[in-house]
């Protein structure tokens, strides 16, 4: 399954019948099998509004739910459960796709003024994934707070955000704009079967380094960290990221939740089994011996020895490479509320 990140579609907890092919190597030599499939979602309300001790106040908003990057660890992957499709391939090939979301945001903003919150889009999905170079639904949000001055934060792994530089540096000029790059590995091979529909890690550090150029206040986000596979690269990262010209940086440690667990113990299985005991037993390490911790100001880091061991690395290196560049930094003065996108240690 080239260009995959899934094996299989495990069955849907929400659903009583599963269709299980009882001939899967048919299924694999079928490419169409695995062709993705794009569907209108036609929903009146795109901004969701998040209160919880992890993040923050947020106001998000997601054009697409499903992604093609096929990330084998994405948490987006037990979402699509809702929809009534598997967290598996069909979380990659059955991308769902908000047509009026730029429309609906419009309205939104329109209800609220003058008041202003601060958007972030791609909380849940890439905001940037493939389809997006045809359907420009990103871009439309964009241009839609443009419009009406109203703050926006971006999280991303794809270069495609510089298709929207100019906006972009429209934002600046009234404190509107972070952006922040999702690194994991500089690992190709690794990176390859772990994210197999996304950008070089070298391209992403170039995406930093135009964007810190123009301007745009720029981050870098090493998420999720998998102790045993790709823990030790921490410190490179944030080195290349800082001299590229990433003025903020936050991370998370791998839970695998729901569906996750099945996926990536599969996953683990195909590409790394002489690692598998090994990173499955770090990952309960960081999560009270279990695969996924649940609890409010704990999940996204972990505890334990592991975990703390990878908040220190996190916080002596980005002290060292990242926060000299904070002096560029430009931090919208009405808009200080800490987010997913401040330096949280």
């Amino acid at each position: 399954m080239k260009g995959r990140g899934a094996g299989f579609n495990p069955p849907n907890r929400f659903e009583q019948r599963h269709y299980e092919d009882l001939f899967p190597e048919s299924t694999i030599d079928n490419e169409k099998s695995f062709k993705t499939e794009y569907i209108p979602d036609a929903s009146k309300e795109v901004v969701n509004y998040v209160n919880t001790p992890d993040l923050g106040l947020m106001h998000t908003i997601n054009p697409y739910r499903g992604c093609e990057h096929g990330c084998i660890y994405c948490y987006a992957r037990n979402s699509h459960e809702y929809l009534g499709f598997s967290a598996g391939l069909e979380f990659e090939t059955k991308i769902v796709y908000k047509p009026d979301v730029a429309k609906r945001l419009e309205e939104y903003l329109l209800k609220i003024s003058p008041r202003k919150i601060i958007l972030h889009v791609s909380t849940n999905t890439d905001c940037y994934q493939p389809i997006e170079r045809k359907l420009k639904l990103t871009r439309q949000i964009l241009e839609v707070c443009l419009k009406y001055k109203n703050p926006v934060r971006i999280i991303t792994k794809n270069t495609l955000v510089l298709r929207d530089i100019d906006i972009l540096k429209e934002m600046t000029k009234y404190d509107g704009i972070k952006v922040m790059i999702t690194i994991t590995t500089f690992n190709e091979a690794l990176r390859r079967v772990m994210e197999p529909r996304t950008a070089t890690a070298q391209k992403r550090i170039e995406t930093i380094k135009i964007l810190a150029n123009e301007g745009i206040p720029v981050g870098v986000m090493v998420a999720p960290i998998i102790p045993g596979l790709t823990d030790h690269e921490v410190p490179s990262i944030l080195k290349e990221a800082g001299k590229a010209g990433a003025s903020f940086a936050s991370y998370t440690v791998v839970r695998l939740n729901g569906k996750l667990k099945d996926l990536f113990i599969e996953w683990l299985e195909r590409h790394f089994p002489d690692k598998k005991s090994k990173v499955i037993e770090l990952i309960k390490s960081c999560h009270g011996g279990s695969l996924s911790d649940s609890k409010l100001g704990r999940r996204l880091k972990g505890d334990g020895n592991i975990a703390d061991n990878i908040h220190n690395i996190f916080r002596i290196f980005s002290k060292r490479y990242i926060e000299g560049n904070q002096k560029n930094r430009r931090v919208p003065q009405p808009y200080r509320r800490k987010t997913l996108f401040d330096n949280r240690y």
